[in-house]
C-alpha cells in the first residue's frame, strides 16, 4: 500500500470504531429515554448507525484490512462507562440530547476528513460511503436541535422543576 492507502485505511478503521461506540452509546440512550417518541428515532437511528458500521468495515475489506480490535475495545468502555454514569444520574433527556448532538457533530467532522483523504486517494466508493454517512449524521443532529425545547421541558420535569407555562418556549 502507499502512504496515501495506508492513512485512508486507518480513517477509515477510526471511523468505524467511532461507530462501534456510537452503537453502544445509543443503547445506553435507548435504555434510559422514557419519550416514546424520542426512543423511537433513538432506535432509528441505531439502525441507520448499523448500516453505516457495516459500509465501513466493507471498505476496510475492499482494502485488504480488518477492523481494528483495540479501537473498537476503547470505544466499547467509554460507551459502557457512560451507560452506567448515566443509568446513576437523572436528567437524562438532557444529557442524552446534549451527548447525542455533540457526537453527530463529531462524526460530521471524522466523515469530513475520510471524505477528503479518500478523494485524494481516488478511492471514489470510500468518498460516497463517507458522503452518505456524513448526510445521515447531519439529519440526525438537525432532528436533535429540532427538539431543544421538548428535552429543555422532559430534563425538568425529571428534575422535578416546574416552570410557568409558556415561559422559555424559544429555540
Amino acid at each position: 500500500m502507499t502512504a496515501i492507502e495506508d492513512k485512508l485505511v486507518e480513517y477509515i478503521d477510526e471511523a468505524y470504531a467511532m461507530e462501534q461506540n456510537v452503537l453502544r452509546m445509543l443503547d445506553s440512550m435507548i435504555g434510559t429515554t422514557e419519550d416514546p417518541q424520542m426512543k423511537r428515532a433513538l432506535e432509528r437511528h441505531r439502525k441507520q448507525t448499523e448500516q453505516q458500521a457495516e459500509r465501513l468495515e466493507e471498505r476496510l475489506r475492499d482494502h485488504g484490512a480488518s477492523p481494528s480490535k483495540v479501537k473498537a475495545a476503547g470505544g466499547i468502555m467509554g460507551a459502557l462507562v457512560k451507560g452506567v454514569v448515566d443509568a446513576a444520574r437523572g436528567d437524562s433527556a438532557g444529557r442524552n440530547a446534549r451527548d447525542g448532538f455533540a457526537t453527530e457533530h463529531m462524526e460530521i467532522a471524522s466523515y469530513h476528513l475520510l471524505e477528503r483523504v479518500a478523494r485524494k486517494a481516488g478511492d471514489k466508493q470510500t468518498v460516497a460511503v463517507a458522503r452518505q454517512n456524513r448526510e445521515e449524521e447531519e439529519a440526525m443532529a438537525r432532528s436533535i436541535a429540532s427538539k431543544w425545547n421538548k428535552v429543555v421541558d422532559l430534563s425538568l420535569k425529571e428534575a422535578g422543576v416546574r416552570t410557568p407555562s409558556g415561559s422559555g418556549r424559544r429555540r
